[in-house]
Formats: structure tokens, C-alpha cells, sequence
């Protein structure tokens, strides 16, 4: 089974490609497949040692978790197989799971360029126009800025015609983005499929077995490139794209050998597994060629003007920066950092620092600082005992007998009062001869009590309350403490993404299981109705879904320690032989019993 060079090879389209990244894989491949298909791979091991290198340095380094293959866990390591055949499914093996990874890391591609034009497509009219003038990159902003004009003074309908060529620009990439979807779901649905059916027998018999499974796989890939030649013969002709179906995809094909008859020899195995090899090649060359003139443009396109415009205010500033600098002689920059110096240490001085020492000098000295105060109980005490001596002597003077001790300074003051009052019939004379100076005197001590009592109330007040005074200063600090905890936790939890911790990612792995229950129902809907096509469109879709919950849900479950669970219902899920009420059922056993899906508030 000597390899030779395909007739049907040919090099890369001369159509230049949108990207460098999409130019350095086209060419990479190409180039590998040239020099492969000129030396006979049966009789090299050296060959066969550095395509293993080339496969495992190059295409396998984007391969990361992927979705288990439906086959036996037993599987490739069986005991029942001798060393030969355990080292060939080996090799089939790796070869199948790059299969999935590669088709599946496609799918994720085309999938989200497919989801970004259909946001736009279902955006306003305005928004649409605004896509086609300032999402698009520079050049393209520049050309349709003088169509627009150029129409706006020609005709009345300049922005409907925007709008127009907005939603067919579109949709042309919709359609080709769809297609190629539909395709590689149902390859990927076939080839899950075939590997679930043929389990069993590959442990039983796999002398056998892996042969008729290459050949299944060479049959899948002739019916993928089908697929694909029914896309360029539909779309080639009003396609407003150019170049976009200029390179047909052509794989090799498997020779016509007794795949049941007799045992293949390892040289033939490793011509059937290279092949395989070199065709899911040119399939990645083919897609990355396919979906980059197609895909969703890039993060520096879409934003390109508020990059142009942060370039333009970076460089403003830099002037004015180097203009205020020392190296053109001036002061001003040494100034302004020396002034804002200043001002962070006396708001961390006001703020922080000064707010924490009173709250520990509050907790730690108040019972030893008690008895000093602005006014203090003792001398209230003295100016009450010194009104009530003079009360007394009053009071026994102005009846000529001595007053009961029991009598209450209160009875004392009415008997101060009321002599008071008769003296200020006269007070001339009173003040001179009389009690009326004496009785002064006595209601100055009475007002200097009630003052001194005053005091020493709001003192008493003013230092059961220094710990709150000391808060409230310290609060602007504790805001903004709270604001970078925050933000730290955010950054830390990737709340955005759904293999983060937070709120966020929790609802996006949510998300990921409505959409496998609604891929279940969809594709029971499918086989009922009769329409097997769609159905096997469905189920690739479905197996992809998994795949996706797959990724984000195995860091959270292996911390909650629940991987080993969600790993074996997400595979159950994955069974095209399952009964769809099982599915269902597992589906919500997911949402509602796993703590790595729970939603935040139903956790606590």
C-alpha cells in the first residue's frame, strides 16, 4: 500500500487570503503534504516517527479537554487484545480523538462568527448602517463614506440602500456559515454514531474491526467533501464574496482492499491512518480559509475607531506631557507630583489613619481617660454644696430659726424667691440695707449649677459617641476600600466567563444545559417527523453543546468534587441509543441537584 502522489493534489488557491493567520496554515499543510506525498511512507520509519512529530508539535497544540469518544472505557487498552492490536487502536485512537477535537474546535468557530452576524442582523436599521461604515476597518469606512455621500446627492434613498447591502453582506455569510455548520455536525453525528455501534466489537475483534473503521472514516470524509462541493455549486455563482469558492476541497481516498477478509499489515494501517492524517489537513486548511473570509471581523476591526481615537488623545497627551516635562525646562510636572504626594498622605492621614487610632485609643484607653473631661463630676459637686449652704444660711436668717436637715434645696430656693420678690418692691433701698444683693448672689450659684450640670451631660454624651465620630471620617476610605475589593474579586472570580465562580458564569453554564434540553426535544421532534437529515444535523449540534458544557463545567465540579457525576451524565446525554424522557430527566438532575450549576442564591 505504497502512498503516491495523489493526482487530484493541488496548491493553494493565488485568491489572496483575508489574514496572515489564515495564510500560514493554508501553506504549512500544503507544503507537508507535498513533501509526504514524495516519499513511500510504508517503507520509512523515520518518515512515519517525524509526521507523528509534525502532528503532535503543530496540529495537536489547540487540543485541549475534549468530549470522551463513545467508546468502551476498556478501549484501547484491553487485555483480551495482544500487544499488536492494543498498539494499533492506539494509534486509531489518537486518531479518532483528534477527529472530534479538530471538528468540534471548527464548529466552535463558525459558531461564533455565526452568532455575531445574527446579533447584527437582528440590530436596527441604524445599527446595521453603522456596521457597514465604522465596524469594518478604515478602508472600508473610507469607501462607504463616499458611497453614502456620492447616493446622498443622487438620490433620496441613500441610507435604505445602506441598510440593504448591510443585510445582504450579512445574511451571504450567514448562509455559507450555516452550511458549513450543517456539514460538520452531521459528520461529526455520523462519525459518533459509527464509533457508538462498533464499541463492543472493537474489543471483541479489533484485528478486524479497526480496519472496517478506517474505511468508515474515509467514507465519512468522501461524504463531507460531497457536502462541501454541493456548497461551491450552490453558492459560486451569486456569491458577493470574492474568491470564497475558488479552492474545492478534494481528499484522498482509501484503496479498494478486503477490509474483512483478511488482517491488514502494519505497513497498510499506517498508510490508511496517515491518509486519514493528511486529510483532516487539508479539512482544517479548507475551514480556515472558508471561515476567515466569513468570520465575525476582529476585536482591532470592530473598534477600530476608538483605537484610532485613544491613539490620537495618547499622542496629544504625550505632547502636552513633554511639554510641562523637565526636557523642555519646565516645573510643572515635579510640582503636580509633589502636590498630589501631598494630598494622598493628609487623605490618608485624615481618613485612614487618624480614624483608627481614636477608635483604638476609644476601645482600648476610655475607662483610663474617664475621669478627664471638660467638666468633671467633683466640681459640679462642690458649686451643689456650696447653693445649698448658702440656702440654708439665707433661709435661717430670714426666719430667725434653723432649717429641718431634711429640707430639699428646692423648698430653700422658694423662700429666696419669695423674700426676692418683696425686696424688689424697694430695690434701691433694699439693695443697699436689704436681702436683695444676697439674693442675687444665690440665683448666680443656681445658674452656675444648671451650666456646670449641662456640661458635664453633653461631655458625657460627646464621649460616648467618639467612636462614631471616628467612623464617619474613616468612611470615605472604608468606600473606597470596598470598590477595589470589588474589582479584585471580580478580576479573580472571571465572573464574564463560564468557567468562572461567580453569579455570571454561573448563569452561562445554566444556559449551556437549556441548550442541550432544547437540542434533545429538537432532535426527538426530527425522528418522529421523519426527516433523518435534520435529525443528524441536530444531534452533531448536540454533541457539540456537550462539548462546550463540558469544558467550562469540569474546573467548578472537581472543586465541588462532583466531576466524576457530571461526566458520566453528560456522556449519558451524549448516547444516541438513550431514551429522550432519560435525557430530559437528566438534564434537570443537572440544573437542580450539582452545586457547580446552582444558581447563586438557591446555593446559599
Amino acid at each position: 500500500m505504497d502512498s503516491q502522489p495523489p493526482a487530484n493534489e493541488s496548491p493553494p488557491s493565488t485568491t489572496t487570503p483575508s489574514n496572515i493567520g489564515d495564510v500560514v496554515p493554508l501553506y504549512s499543510n500544503y507544503l507537508w503534504n507535498r513533501v509526504a506525498s514524495l516519499i513511500p511512507t510504508s517503507n520509512s520509519i523515520l518518515l512515519a516517527k517525524f509526521s507523528n512529530l509534525y502532528r503532535q508539535t503543530f496540529a495537536k497544540t489547540r487540543r485541549s479537554i475534549s468530549f470522551p469518544l463513545p467508546l468502551p472505557s476498556e478501549f484501547p487498552c484491553s487485555s483480551s487484545t495482544n500487544n499488536t492490536s492494543a498498539a494499533d487502536a492506539s494509534r486509531i485512537y489518537d486518531v479518532l480523538e483528534e477527529i472530534m477535537a479538530d471538528v468540534l474546535s471548527n464548529l466552535h468557530d463558525i459558531q461564533k462568527s455565526l452568532d455575531f452576524w445574527q446579533s447584527r442582523a437582528e440590530g436596527s436599521n441604524a445599527r446595521k448602517a453603522y456596521f457597514m461604515i465604522f465596524e469594518r476597518g478604515p478602508i472600508a469606512f473610507v469607501n462607504e463614506s463616499k458611497d453614502f455621500v456620492r447616493k446622498s446627492l443622487s438620490e433620496d434613498s441613500a441610507v435604505q440602500h445602506l441598510c440593504q447591502v448591510s443585510s445582504s453582506h450579512m445574511s451571504d455569510r450567514m448562509r455559507v456559515l450555516m452550511e458549513l455548520r450543517s456539514s460538520l455536525a452531521s459528520f461529526l453525528a455520523q462519525l459518533y454514531v459509527e464509533l457508538d455501534k462498533r464499541g463492543e466489537d472493537l474489543l471483541k475483534t479489533p484485528e478486524k474491526s479497526l480496519p472496517s473503521l478506517l474505511a468508515v472514516v474515509n467514507r465519512l470524509f468522501s461524504n463531507l467533501e460531497a457536502s462541501f462541493s454541493h456548497l461551491h455549486a450552490a453558492r459560486e455563482s451569486d456569491s458577493s464574496i470574492d474568491g470564497s469558492y475558488s479552492m474545492p476541497l478534494v481528499f484522498d481516498r482509501l484503496p479498494e482492499i478486503n477490509e474483512e477478509g483478511s488482517q491488514w499489515t502494519d505497513c497498510e494501517l499506517t498508510d490508511a491512518i496517515n491518509l486519514v492524517h493528511k486529510n483532516l489537513e487539508k479539512l482544517n486548511s479548507y475551514l480556515s480559509v472558508m471561515v476567515g473570509k466569513h468570520r465575525k471581523p476582529r476585536r482591532m476591526t470592530l473598534y477600530w475607531v476608538r483605537y484610532a481615537c485613544g491613539a490620537v488623545g495618547l499622542s496629544v497627551f504625550s505632547l502636552w506631557l513633554l511639554r510641562h516635562s523637565s526636557l523642555m525646562g519646565s516645573s510643572d510636572i515635579d510640582n503636580w507630583i509633589h502636590d498630589a504626594k501631598e494630598a494622598t498622605m493628609s487623605f490618608f492621614s485624615d481618613h485612614v489613619e487618624q480614624p483608627l487610632l481614636a477608635i483604638r485609643d476609644e476601645l482600648f484607653d476610655t475607662f483610663r481617660k474617664r475621669h478627664k473631661g471638660v467638666m468633671e463630676t467633683e466640681e459640679v459637686q462642690l458649686t451643689q454644696d456650696s447653693l445649698h449652704r448658702m440656702l440654708r444660711n439665707f433661709c435661717e436668717q430670714a426666719k430667725g430659726e434653723k432649717v429641718p436637715d431634711n429640707s430639699s434645696d428646692q423648698e430653700m430656693l422658694e423662700v429666696v424667691m419669695n423674700r426676692y420678690e418683696k425686696e424688689l418692691v424697694h430695690p434701691i433701698h433694699n439693695l443697699l440695707n436689704g436681702e436683695l444683693a444676697r439674693g442675687l448672689l444665690i440665683q448666680v450659684q443656681k445658674l452656675k449649677l444648671d451650666i456646670e450640670t449641662a456640661m458635664l451631660e453633653l461631655d458625657q454624651i460627646l464621649r460616648a459617641n467618639e467612636i462614631n465620630f471616628a467612623i464617619l471620617a474613616a468612611l470615605p476610605a472604608f468606600f473606597l476600600s470596598l470598590g477595589m475589593l470589588t474589582l479584585l474579586r471580580t478580576w479573580l472570580k472571571q465572573d464574564s466567563r463560564a468557567q468562572g465562580r461567580g453569579r455570571i458564569a454561573r448563569i452561562h453554564r445554566r444556559l449551556l444545559v437549556v441548550e442541550i434540553e432544547k437540542r434533545i426535544m429538537q432532535y426527538q421532534s426530527y425522528v418522529e417527523q421523519g426527516r433523518d437529515k435534520d435529525a443528524e444535523n441536530v444531534f452533531g449540534l448536540l454533541i457539540y453543546n456537550l462539548e462546550r458544557l463540558y469544558r467550562v463545567v469540569e474546573k467548578p465540579a472537581r472543586t465541588s468534587g462532583e466531576w466524576d457525576l457530571v461526566k458520566q451524565d453528560l456522556i449519558e446525554l451524549g448516547r444516541p441509543q438513550q431514551q429522550t424522557s432519560y435525557k430530559l430527566m437528566v438534564t434537570q438532575r443537572l440544573v437542580n441537584v450539582y452545586d457547580c450549576l446552582l444558581p447563586t442564591l438557591k446555593r446559599q
